[in-house]
């Protein structure tokens, strides 16, 4: 179990860091991605620098397991949050925040196992 909790977090942190320093850099296709679902400048950096916290818990947690649980916990309130608010402003673009939450899950879930006494 040891080792798909390491490639689950491993690839959720790549995928976190990748995703936030784009919300950062902000190409026009995130710029359009996110006035689709009512974003500002502000709130965008706010939920980049979420996800790169997100990616240093999550690669911490490998030495330090309950760093990478709380990341990966924070990922699915995140993402889950990201779902309402692309059903509440009619976006129906939201697979990658779907593929995304279940990621999260899948890792939690993972970790939590891996965590506990046998």
């Amino acid at each position: 179990m040891h080792i798909a909790a390491l490639i689950l977090s491993v690839l959720l942190a790549v995928a976190m860091l990748q995703s936030g320093v784009m919300k950062f850099v902000r190409p026009t296709w995130i710029r359009e991605f996110a006035e689709a679902v009512h974003l500002t400048t502000p709130q965008l950096t706010a939920l980049g620098s979420l996800q790169v916290a997100a990616t240093v818990g999550l690669v911490w947690g490998i030495w330090f397991p309950p760093f990478a649980i709380a990341a990966a916990i924070g990922l699915m309130l995140y993402f889950g949050g990201a779902i309402i608010a692309h059903l509440r402003s009619g976006d129906r673009n939201m697979l990658g925040a779907m593929i995304f939450l279940a990621l999260s899950i899948a890792t939690s879930v993972v970790l939590v196992l891996d965590v506990r006494p046998a």
